[in-house]
């Protein structure tokens, strides 16, 4: 008889049972002088015992501004100190950090904010070509005439206070300076009795995750799904309070958030912050500079950091180990990781933001076919096991199925969204995920393919039916719709295949003109690359479009070639 594709992770390691802001305590005590953050862009530096007392005081200032126990405290901003003080300041007091890509735009922003019931926001200024004041503004107009700690607004009825990650002033919000001179208001004793009131099965983040059936939907995570996953990554890699973590990825992502920072925390590591976003020549000077052990990263960072021109010039021979998930990894690309960035005990992880994230992770000395052909076997204390996405049963080992987790790591849901949850969580608390895979008989996974319509380009995972929708709002555009084609930098890019309304039938608009469109409405990232339009759609009998039919004709069209290991076409 076969076995079955079922396996659970064992551990010497207990899980840790505390929360959040308990486990700050207890490593602050333990290595007190020990570096913890080092702001690189804003020349900051503290150890454990400054970056706690800092935390305090920002707990505390929350507390002053009324935040309550499952209170929602969203924040818009770039990697900076701020971000991380946030991070463990709303876990101590119970908020519930809500997480705001920093790409957002204001269709994304009105969304969130009104979905998560914000009642605190911290934004800095501008990023790149956004400006987030003006943005802010722009969906909250009313917020210029309000008094800082009062807004009163009819678009967001539970937003009260916002925050400014910076010296100057604006209306209606704090400046960082007072809103850190709030801190002093309020007694240890208060946040001392916050604390001792907290449970590790609070829900203390919410993360957006763009969903297949329209708007993102915020994935509410506890204190125990994302610290025990941050301290059984940092156990696997051998993290230490001599290793120093180089994040070039983006905090309000669970990659930058959880297996960087919380990963880090539990050892009594040090993060270190190169840039405010991913910039190739910050991270390698960070390395050098600040002697890093670990470099997590998507392939495509990797990848342009041993492509720079100056990559040469930089010692990274201190670097140990690190995490690469996000997209597969090339064979000749994890060789090149592993000899010229010394990384020797380059790990590589899968997961879901639904999972807290990780599931599976290869292990520091399985051998390089391993590390290129497998997302590496379970983690400690979860179960995988996979099915047929028919019938539910478990598969043989060795037969393709759907990949389904069980454990700590779960989320307790979809914020307000009992459906939603029904259908990702059944009965037993298994998490379906969506993607099929194979496990072999030694307990690795390989991934196979997805049954989510879901295009992953670069490491993020971008969902056609969020774009549809905002695509279909779009004047001239009588419907659209949006698959991934095969691109060899990102793996993937998006397509728009788009239909004109008939009194737009003058001169077909081109590609640039459509993204023209998109712009300042909706994040970056989410703006086809590529534009086709059609006068009819391929559709089956029962009238559904075909979209891997107008992927096939947009790949021809473009002269695109196919990559063969991409799970889209396996």
């Amino acid at each position: 008889m076969m076995p079955l594709s079922y396996i659970q992770g064992s551990s010497v390691a207990p899980l840790l049972g505390e929360t959040i802001g308990r486990c700050l305590n207890r490593i602050a005590v333990q290595h007190p002088d020990r570096l913890a953050v080092a702001g690189l862009p804003q020349r900051v530096r503290y150890s454990y015992n400054e970056f706690r007392a800092m935390v305090d005081r920002s707990a505390r200032a929350f507390l002053s501004l009324g935040i309550e126990r499952g209170d929602r405290v969203a924040i818009w901003s770039t990697n900076n100190y701020e971000w991380i003080t946030a991070q463990y300041a709303t876990a101590k007091i119970g908020a519930v950090l809500v997480n705001v890509n920093p790409a957002y735009r204001t269709h994304e922003l009105e969304y969130v904010l009104r979905h998560s019931r914000a009642k605190l926001l911290l934004l800095v200024e501008s990023f790149k070509a956004s400006n987030y004041l003006d943005i802010f503004y722009e969906v909250c107009p009313e917020a210029k005439r309000c008094e800082p700690g009062h807004i009163d607004s009819w678009r967001f009825p539970s937003l009260k206070s916002v925050v400014f990650i910076g010296r100057e002033e604006h209306p209606g919000m704090f400046t960082r300076r007072a809103f850190a001179e709030l801190g002093d208001e309020a007694p240890d004793a208060q946040l001392q009795l916050r604390e001792d009131s907290l449970d590790i099965d609070d829900v203390i983040n919410i993360q957006y995750t763009s969903g297949t059936t329209g708007f993102p939907k915020g994935v509410q995570l506890t204190h125990n799904n994302i610290l025990n996953n941050g301290y059984h990554i940092g156990q696997i890699m051998a993290l230490t309070p001599e290793d120093r973590v180089c994040v070039p990825l983006p905090f309000y992502h669970c990659f930058g958030m959880v297996v960087s920072n919380l990963a880090a925390m539990t050892h009594g590591a040090a993060v270190v912050i190169p840039a405010p976003a991913f910039d190739v020549l910050s991270t390698l000077k960070a390395v050098q500079e600040e002697r890093c052990t670990v470099l997590h990263g998507v392939p495509t960072m990797f990848r342009a950091e041993l492509d720079h021109p100056e990559f040469g010039s930089f010692d990274v021979s201190t670097l140990r180990t690190g995490i690469m998930a996000g997209a597969p990894c090339p064979v000749e690309l994890m060789r090149r990781v592993v000899t010229q960035m010394h990384l020797k005990q380059i790990l590589i992880a899968y997961g879901q933001t639904e999972a807290s994230p990780v599931t599976t992770l290869t292990r520091p000395h399985d051998p390089l076919e391993r590390r290129v052909g497998t997302v590496g076997t379970v983690m400690p204390h979860q179960e995988l096991k996979i099915v047929d996405p028919e019938t539910g049963a478990t598969v043989s080992r060795g037969t393709q199925g759907e990949l389904c987790f069980r454990g700590y790591h779960v989320m307790r849901g979809y914020d307000s969204d009992p459906k939603a949850t029904s259908e990702a969580i059944d009965e037993a608390r298994w998490l379906h995920s969506g993607d099929l895979g194979v496990l072999d008989d030694d307990g690795y996974v390989s991934i196979t393919g997805r049954i989510k319509d879901m295009v992953i380009r670069g490491g993020e995972n971008l969902y056609p039916r969020e774009i549809e929708e905002f695509l279909n709002t779009l004047e001239g555009i009588a419907e659209a719709y949006v698959v991934g084609v095969p691109d060899e930098k990102y793996g993937e890019e998006l397509l728009a295949c788009i239909k004109i309304e008939p009194k737009s039938l003058g001169q077909v608009p081109t590609s640039e003109q459509f993204r023209q469109l998109c712009e300042g409405k909706i994040a970056h990232f989410k703006v086809p690359r590529y534009w086709i339009v059609v006068d009819e759609y391929p559709m089956t009998v029962t009238g559904k479009v075909q979209k891997f039919k107008i992927r096939e004709m947009a790949i021809r069209q473009l002269n695109l070639t196919i990559d063969p290991t991409s799970p889209a076409d396996q």
